[in-house]
């Protein structure tokens, strides 16, 4: 199984959505780091299934969340998630983070 590497700043894209869930109603953004930790499960298990965005990057779309997991595999055994990217703002942002 892969392992996964986080950029730093999609760390506090989880952190940031994370609280603004909670704000929203108590528990929701508990519901929101289950998913996610169920996607990165998926990702880890099975990386090359999910549909490419450029040349390098692959995308997961949460079902319950509006928001996107942005990854590469970048060798045999570990995978960089780039972003938790928010599905209805700035698309592309995360471009430059490799």
């Amino acid at each position: 199984m892969h392992s996964l590497i986080f950029h730093p700043d999609a760390q506090i894209e989880v952190k940031y959505s994370f609280e603004w869930y909670q704000e929203q109603y108590k528990g929701l953004g508990h519901e929101f780091i289950h998913e996610l930790e169920e996607s990165f499960e998926s990702i880890r298990t099975m990386p090359s299934s999910w549909p490419k965005m450029g040349q390098y990057h692959r995308r997961f779309i949460l079902s319950r969340f509006p928001f996107s997991v942005i990854y590469k595999i970048i060798s045999v055994d570990t995978i960089h998630v780039v972003a938790e990217m928010h599905n209805h703002r700035k698309p592309g942002y995360w471009q430059e983070r490799g």
